[in-house]
Parts: structure tokens; C-alpha cells; sequence
């Protein structure tokens, strides 16, 4: 499909790679990644055409159709749906061709034309179009407004979609995800895994990349290299080469900690087991990037808060909406130093909405909403890289923040953030959004907030700099609620999920891992749900169906409490256990323990552990057991 022929390719003076020397065959699915300026855009523009190669050549297939995303959106006042469906040239072509057929008169060629719209699927294109559409995200409605009335972020979801529309041989998408929210990242993956063509993906979304692609082009120091696999599997390959550099394990110490932590508090608690186990899959990869990373140019941390109070916030019976109408209502929680909550929810649930009241940005409809005195809110959302000062540069930022510090630490401080030299003191108008981005965390991190509230923070940030946040929230010691489409960044810093659905907010009974089946589940239902809601009995109100209802919730009482009586049970007898163990492994830790004088004493210790060890084991498997059995009885009555 293309043939890189020892090419080489610059961008003004500077080299951004050469001799690449390799080929990308039909139907591969190929991720492009590198830091920022390593020249993954550039590549696209030269398989475009935009650009020349300096040295080699590049060898397309003739006539290949090649579809990419238009980086510009015209304020049209046609339908969105027909824009979208611009993106089927051959289509367009047939209709334009059978519209001066029709003129004309010539009944031949309107006949062969009619045929060749049946067979290029003219008849259903509304409904193709439709079905893009609304997996990104857009409603029934939507279709038919005109392109003009949309926003920015929605604007390119209909360049995507008018991409995906296209009939084409070669499909380049460069950051696909920026935009989408999780659920529009869900479909794109499935749709992406059945295209029939050539993908050539740049990316930042470890997730991602990984469910799509089968080979990966990595763009560093001036070489694009050709790996075999998705992207986990590049990570570890280039971990292993990588592995002799000093250092190469302990920038990966604190996420692995974590991650450990949350395994030991939740193994034996039923309602976080799904999670726990999902925690140590994370594990069992972590402990195999991290060489990967070992030099990203990003390294920064939170600072602990000078307070913590205890509850940072606390929500009543609140309802919050626009204009009067409630989006989400009776909600009711606190917030707490150590909560970290990632936020699932269908497209328009109310889940920035959410994050907005907790900022403040927002009023609630009715309830209350009272923050401790000492609570100080540290809220990214993409708006607020447009609020930056266009004019002043990443340290005059910060100086206005902190007037006292010196020059040269807040130097240092930026250079964490990837700002170095000259960089620090240009104006932040012509930044890329990665580095507004970058910059607009640089000043919420220095701020030493108690309470993080994340919309999307990861939008326009490359994969080294999304592995340092992932890396600097494991240590953070304040509360954190996050929305955001990347899900390896949800399943390393979260420890609970919380739905936005039905106008509700309540924890998410499965893991990360089971939203999707969820997610599909409930579109699934969606028009099964309205027709029974319809066809309700007029008497399930009536006094003698709400006494039904509580007999059988008495009823379920009397099944489920003896279950988890039970699982109590063993999960004490577990703590006692694990208390013991250590303390046994705490003794076998001391050399003198194996001089050959106390030889009984230690054949006894390794006795008594390998007791405990299998003690441990059978009663967790029981825990297993009561936990699945508690969860099936749950389950049926639900059902």
C-alpha cells in the first residue's frame, strides 16, 4: 500500500526523520506516535501530497482513494447530514451525473445511473450518514440543522464523520479522540476495527490505540521505526531495549504503589473486587512500561495541600440545569480528602454539567451546596485555555500567582511542564493546544489545590506528557473527580466511578472495563425502554402495589443479609490473616533468623506461614464464592 523508499523528510532546517525504510501493507491498521514536533503531522501532509520528500520516495498505489479529516469547517447553511454525506464523492458524483441525465432527457444514461446509485448504496446514504452521526455523538435532530449552528469541538466531530463517510482505500485520522467524549471513543473504536481499508492513525490515546491498531511507526531522534503489534506491545518492546538505562524502573515506583494500595483496601470488599481485579491486570502492564518512559522530557508532581478538611464539600438534595430544567437532581454526597471519582455517563447526561457545579461555575436549581472554608478548587476544562492571557508568557502567569517567588524557581518549575529557555518568556497567542494546555495545568498544580476537578484534561496532550499526570495524580492527597475520554488515565488514578444517567448520579456497579457493555446495552434498550414505559399498568401506584413492593424488598432483605453477614465473616478472618502473615514475613526478613542455631526455629516460622498462606487462599476463594452468589441474588431481584 505504501512503500517508504529511504526517505527522508525536513521541515525548514530542521530533520525530522530519515532514511525510512519500510512498507505498509493493505488493510494494516498502523498507530503514528513521537513527542510533539517529532513530525507525525508532517508525515500526513507528505502522503498527501502537501509536502516533498528531501531524500527517497514514497510509492502510493495509483488511484488509491485516500480520506483525512478537513482541519476547517465552513460556516455552511446545509443540512449537517448532508454534509456529512459530501463525504461519499462517488456518490456525489452519481447524483450530480444523473441530475443533467434527468435534464437533458437521455433516458440510457439515466437507467445506467439509476443502477449505479442502487449499487453504490444511494438508497440508504441517509441512513448511513445517520448511523455516523449518532455514534458521534450527534441526535436525531442534529441532522438536520445547519452546519453553521454548530460549535468548534461539534464541527469536527462532523469532519470526522464526513471522513469516515468517504469510500476510500487509505484512511488518515490525526487525533481522532480530541473532542470525543467516552462513549463517541467506544463506537469509533468498534467502527475503526471494521473498516476494510488502510488505517494510518496518529494518537495519543494509549486505550485506544490499542484496541485499533496491529503495528505502530514511532517517530524518535530523527528515525521512524516500523513495530510489529499494538501499541502495549511497542511499549514493551521499547522497554526492552531500553532496559539497561539507569533509573529505568522508578519512574514507574509511585503508580505501581498505588495501584497495589488500592488492590490491598479492596480485594476483599464486594463492591470493589470488579475494580480491584482490574487494578492488577493494570499492574501486571505497568510493571512492563515503565522503561518506555524512562525519558520523558515532563516531570512534575502535586504538592500537598496546606489544608485538608474534612468534608471538603458536601451537596444536599440538589438539582442543577439551565433555564429551569433539571439535568441531574437529588444528589447527594460528600466530597472527601482521597476520593478520586472518574465520571461515566451517556454523551449529554450532565456530567460536566456536574464537574461545573462543583467548580461553582454554576448555580444549583434547589438543595444545597456547602464548601468547607479552607477549600481551594483546582478545575481544568478546555475553556479555560481560551482564558489564558494571550499576551503574557507562561512565567508572567505564574508571577501574577505568586509574586514573591524568584525568577529562576519558576523557571525551573515551568521546565517540569516542558517550558524551557526562551520558551518562558514568549507570549502564549501562537502556542499549540497541547502547550496551552500544558501551561493551564502548570498554573492549577502550582496553586496547591485541596479539590481537582478534571473536565477532558488530557485533550491536545501527547502520550509522555498524559504518563506524567497519570504519574503525578497517583501522589495527590485531596479529592479528585474527573471526566475524561482516555481510559488508561481513569483506570490508573480513579478508585471509584460514579454514573450520570436518568438524570441520577450513582456509583457504577461494574469496572472501567464493563462500561462499554453497559453503554451498548443501554442504546440497545433505548426504544424497548419508551414503549414499555408506555404500556405501564395504570396500578403500579396504588396502595396495594407499593404494599407488593415492599414485601418483596422484605423478601430480598431475607435472602441478601445472610450473605453478607457471611462475607463479614471472612472478611475479618482475612484481616487476621494478613496481619499475621506480615508479621511472620516481618520475622523471616531477619538474617539472623537463618543461622544454623535456630534452625527450628525457622522450619517452624516457614510451617506456620505456609499454614497461613493456605488459610488465606481457601478463605478468599469462599469470599469468591458468597460474593458471586450475593451478587446473583441482587441481580434477580433487580431483574
Amino acid at each position: 500500500m505504501l512503500h517508504f523508499d529511504h526517505l527522508s523528510l525536513r521541515r525548514g532546517s530542521k530533520l525530522l526523520f530519515q532514511e525510512a525504510d519500510f512498507i505498509l501493507h493493505a488493510g494494516w491498521k498502523i498507530g503514528i506516535t513521537g513527542g510533539n514536533g517529532s513530525g507525525k503531522s508532517s508525515l500526513f501532509s507528505l502522503i498527501l501530497g502537501e509536502l516533498q520528500s528531501d531524500e527517497g520516495h514514497l510509492v502510493l498505489p495509483p488511484r488509491v482513494e485516500i480520506a483525512h479529516v478537513a482541519q476547517e469547517t465552513p460556516a455552511l447553511s446545509r443540512p449537517a447530514i448532508d454534509y456529512v454525506i459530501d463525504g461519499d464523492h462517488t456518490l456525489r458524483q452519481i447524483e450530480a451525473a444523473l441530475a443533467e441525465a434527468e435534464i437533458s432527457g437521455e433516458g440510457a444514461a439515466q437507467a445506467r445511473l439509476h443502477e449505479a446509485l442502487h449499487n453504490a448504496d444511494g438508497y440508504t446514504v441517509n441512513a448511513r450518514a445517520g448511523e455516523l452521526m449518532h455514534g458521534l455523538g450527534f441526535s436525531t435532530e442534529d441532522e438536520m440543522r445547519p452546519v453553521s449552528h454548530f460549535s468548534g469541538g461539534w464541527r469536527i466531530r462532523l469532519n470526522l464523520a464526513q471522513a469516515l463517510m468517504c469510500r476510500s482505500d487509505l484512511l488518515l485520522l490525526d487525533e481522532p479522540t480530541n473532542h470525543l467524549d467516552l462513549d463517541a471513543v467506544i463506537w469509533l473504536e468498534s467502527w475503526l476495527r471494521n473498516y476494510a481499508g488502510t488505517l494510518l492513525m496518529i494518537s495519543h490515546d494509549r486505550d485506544f490505540l490499542d484496541q485499533v491498531t496491529d503495528h505502530i511507526v514511532h517517530l524518535e531522534q530523527q528515525q521512524a521505526k516500523l513495530y510489529t503489534g499494538n501499541y502495549s506491545s511497542f511499549e514493551q518492546t521499547r522497554a526492552a531495549r531500553l532496559a539497561n538505562q539507569q533509573g529505568e524502573y522508578e519512574k514507574q515506583q509511585r503508580e505501581i504503589a498505588h495501584i497495589r494500595s488500592y488492590v490491598d483496601r479492596f480485594r476483599a470488599k464486594a463492591t470493589k473486587a470488579r475494580q480491584a481485579q482490574s487494578r492488577l491486570k493494570a499492574l501486571q502492564r505497568m510493571e512492563l512500561i515503565g522503561p518506555a518512559h524512562v525519558d520523558s522530557p515532563f516531570h512534575f508532581s502535586f504538592p500537598e495541600p496546606e489544608k485538608n478538611p474534612h468534608p471538603l464539600l458536601q451537596l444536599d438534595e440538589i438539582a442543577v440545569g439551565y433555564d429551569g430544567q433539571a439535568v441531574v437532581e437529588n444528589i447527594r454526597f460528600n466530597l472527601e480528602p482521597g476520593d478520586r471519582i472518574g465520571l461515566l455517563g451517556p454523551n449529554g447526561a450532565g456530567k460536566s454539567t456536574l464537574i461545573k457545579l462543583l467548580a461553582g461555575e454554576i448555580e444549583p436549581l434547589s438543595g444545597e451546596c456547602v464548601p468547607a472554608q479552607e477549600l481551594r478548587i483546582g478545575y481544568f476544562a478546555q475553556h479555560q485555555l481560551e482564558q489564558l492571557d494571550p499576551h503574557a508568557a507562561p512565567l508572567l502567569h505564574l508571577q501574577r500567582l505568586d509574586s514573591q517567588a524568584s525568577e529562576q524557581s519558576l523557571r525551573n518549575y515551568l521546565g517540569g511542564f516542558g517550558f524551557h529557555a526562551d520558551q518562558t518568556l514568549q507570549p502564549v497567542a501562537p502556542f499549540s493546544g497541547g502547550e496551552k494546555a500544558r501551561l493551564v495545568l502548570a498554573l492549577l498544580v502550582y496553586q496547591r489545590p485541596n479539590l481537582l476537578l478534571l473536565d477532558e484534561p488530557t485533550n491536545h496532550l501527547d502520550l509522555e506528557m498524559r504518563y506524567a499526570v497519570g504519574q503525578a495524580l497517583q501522589d495527590f492527597q485531596g479529592a479528585m473527580v474527573i471526566v475524561s475520554h482516555d481510559r488508561h488515565l481513569l483506570r490508573i488514578t480513579t478508585d471509584d466511578f460514579w454514573l450520570v444517567y436518568d438524570r441520577k448520579v450513582e456509583p457504577f456497579p461494574g469496572s472501567l472495563d464493563e462500561y462499554p457493555a453497559w453503554l451498548t446495552g443501554q442504546r440497545r434498550n433505548q426504544c424497548g425502554e419508551s414503549d414499555a414505559s408506555l404500556s405501564q399498568p395504570q396500578g403500579v401506584h396504588t396502595a396495594i402495589a407499593r404494599k407488593d413492593r415492599k414485601r418483596q424488598q422484605a423478601a430480598c432483605r431475607k435472602r441478601v443479609q445472610p450473605l453478607r453477614n457471611e462475607l463479614v465473616k471472612f472478611e475479618r478472618k482475612m484481616e487476621k490473616l494478613q496481619h499475621r502473615q506480615q508479621e511472620i514475613e516481618q520475622i523471616l526478613g531477619d538474617n539472623a533468623l537463618y543461622d544454623p542455631s535456630r534452625k527450628q526455629e525457622l522450619k517452624q516460622q516457614l510451617s506456620e506461614k505456609a499454614d497461613i498462606d493456605r488459610q488465606l487462599d481457601d478463605c478468599e476463594q469462599r469470599w469468591l464464592e458468597v460474593s458471586e452468589q450475593l451478587e446473583a441474588v441482587q441481580s434477580d431481584e433487580t431483574g
